[in-house]
């Protein structure tokens, strides 16, 4: 059952059209934590109200920069930072190897690619050199 849950709140394509879902059709959500890695990836979890077909109640809406969501995923618990990103990339040594949360199911959209990328030092950035520091792990972010 998760996974259709997973796949209708997708398919919305917009955090804005998540968000929205989540009020109308499981009573609300809370913001636990908005988390960005580099100017092109946000990761924002969420604690639904009422589950509504998922089996847990933590939910990630990964999202590009421009709100276009890329995962959807539901949790038992709250991911750490690094156990996302230790996952996603295993070969970068700056993430500890967390032990993620039991996920019960995920969705990934037209708007996934390979995070990894954007973590590269010859990573694409928007900010000029002198205005640009890298993050932990990779990625950009304002000096």
């Amino acid at each position: 059952m998760t996974k259709r849950a997973l796949e209708r709140l997708a398919e919305h394509l917009t955090l804005g059209g998540v968000l929205g879902t989540l009020r109308d059709d499981h009573g609300g959500y809370d913001l636990l934590d908005h988390r960005k890695q580099g100017e092109f990836h946000h990761d924002v979890l969420v604690r639904v109200t009422l589950r509504g077909g998922l089996e847990g109640d933590v939910l990630l809406v990964s999202t590009n920069c421009n709100g276009g969501v890329k995962q959807v995923a539901c949790f038992a618990d709250v991911p750490t930072h690094d156990a996302l990103w230790h996952e996603r990339c295993p070969d970068n040594e700056e993430f500890q190897a967390e032990v993620l949360p039991t996920r019960f199911g995920e969705v990934r959209t037209v708007h996934w690619f390979d995070p990894c990328g954007l973590l590269l030092d010859d990573a694409r950035s928007e900010l000029k050199e002198e205005h640009r520091a890298r993050q932990r792990g990779g990625g950009w972010k304002m000096r």
